[in-house]
């Protein structure tokens, strides 16, 4: 019997704070950090978002995305990913989403009118990830 893929888990506090943020960003996009360990996003990071057109694109803060790495190897929670929102849009990756993708396999939240979907960026393009939000 094949092993089932094991799902990713998303703190409930992680979860909230990302439906904040895009709340607060809109129309713009909101953007961030997914900090955790392993398949658990234990926090999110909200960055500035940098893009030249905000209201259609992301760009997280080059200064946050450095600070996040130094902490991680001085021993903080590790990013597992990244996290915007589709203010305007549906809670799966756009085509911007697809052509700016890097392949690395970290997970991306996308956040759209109240829903939060969790996907890893494969070399071979976004793949759907399931997840269970759990307290803490």
């Amino acid at each position: 019997m094949p092993l089932a893929h094991p799902s990713h888990t998303l703190s409930s506090e992680a979860a909230a704070e990302m439906l904040r943020a895009a709340d607060a960003a809109a129309p713009h996009e909101a953007c961030g950090l997914l900090l955790g360990v392993g398949l658990h996003v234990q926090t999110v990071l909200q960055t500035a978002n940098v893009a030249d057109d905000p209201a259609r694109h992301f760009e997280i803060a080059p200064a946050s995305l450095i600070a996040a790495h130094r902490a991680a190897r001085a021993g903080g929670p590790q990013i597992i990913g990244y996290f915007h929102s589709h203010p305007n849009g549906l809670a799966r990756p756009s085509a911007t989403d697809r052509a700016s993708a890097a392949g690395d396999g970290r997970v991306w939240a996308i956040v759209a009118r109240g829903r939060i979907t969790l996907w890893k960026d494969a070399p071979s393009g976004f793949e759907p990830l399931s997840y269970d939000t759990v307290e803490g």
